[in-house]
């Protein structure tokens, strides 16, 4: 196994896979991709998203709403789409502003056309162990895992953070009776008390809490495999903007036995999982 898990030779060759599987269709894909503001990370985001389903074939559309725009105007516009035939899947990029109620909007959107699979359907699909349009984060985390041959059946996985997006969906689908499951999973959060205790007894590593570098060489045994999920932006000593994990990547390089990076990490594959989502939601439609 390498020790750096990148990611660049996985969507390499999976984005090679599902760019034939687009052009088999007799037309495009279309997926709508929702923004409301102007915030520039949000926004590199989903242009990235736009440019890749670009090289694949498919018609994305991004369609940016005011910051201010209210809840009944979100839910029309999302209520048209549903409605639209020729609209395959539905994107909301997320945080939504606070005057927006991000519970009830993942109620709205069609679980078909769910693609970043928030629907309680596809939530209660993914608990009972079926076929749906699942959180492509924590669907992304089984695929590196997957393509780095690193087997969780039987093995001790620690997550860090209980997030309805990351830790919650992750550690039902490592429970699952399946190839890429039967791990025994322990989920942490604030409240778990000896907390580096907990960690050090971990083979699998899986690091979801949105605090940037927090996870240290104390909290690692020598036998440990560390998928790090966060994306943290942070000014360096320069005053410049950089991106760092909930790892601390220096401090525990030395220590486990294979590691993903922050950036060229889970964040690259959880937009291959998207579009993957994309074709899945045309099959089941």
């Amino acid at each position: 196994m390498e020790k750096i898990l990148k990611a660049k030779p996985l969507i390499k060759h999976k984005y090679q896979e599902l760019k034939l599987e687009f052009e088999k269709l007799p037309k495009p894909l279309v997926m709508k991709v929702i923004r409301l503001g102007q915030d520039p990370a949000s926004a590199f985001y989903v242009q990235n998203i736009v440019n890749q389903g670009n090289k694949l074939g498919a018609d994305v559309e991004l369609v940016t709403l005011d910051e201010t725009t209210t809840q009944p105007e979100l839910i029309r516009l999302i209520e048209q789409f549903n409605q639209d035939d020729f609209v395959d899947g539905i994107m909301l990029q997320k945080p939504l502003p606070k005057h927006i109620d991000e519970s009830k909007i993942n109620y709205l959107i069609k679980p078909t056309k769910d693609v970043d699979g928030f629907h309680p359907i596809n939530l209660g699909k993914l608990l009972l162990g079926e076929d749906g349009l699942f959180p492509c984060t924590a669907t992304a985390c089984l695929t590196m895992m997957e393509y780095y041959d690193i087997d969780p059946c039987g093995k001790h996985i620690v997550i860090l953070g209980r997030s309805n997006v990351v830790g919650k969906p992750l550690a039902n689908m490592l429970l699952l009776k399946r190839k890429a499951g039967n791990a025994t999973v322990t989920v942490c959060h604030s409240k778990t008390t000896n907390l580096k205790e907990v960690t050090k007894c971990a083979d699998i590593l899986i690091a979801a809490i949105g605090k940037p570098n927090f996870v240290t060489d104390e909290y690692i045994s020598d036998s440990c495999i560390v998928l790090d999920v966060g994306i943290n932006e942070v000014i360096d000593s320069e005053g410049k903007i950089k991106y760092v994990g909930d790892v601390d990547y220096n401090s525990v390089f030395g220590k486990v036995i294979a590691i993903t990076p922050v950036p060229n990490g889970i964040g690259s594959v959880t937009t291959y999982e998207l579009f993957k989502n994309l074709l899945k939601a045309k099959i089941i439609s």
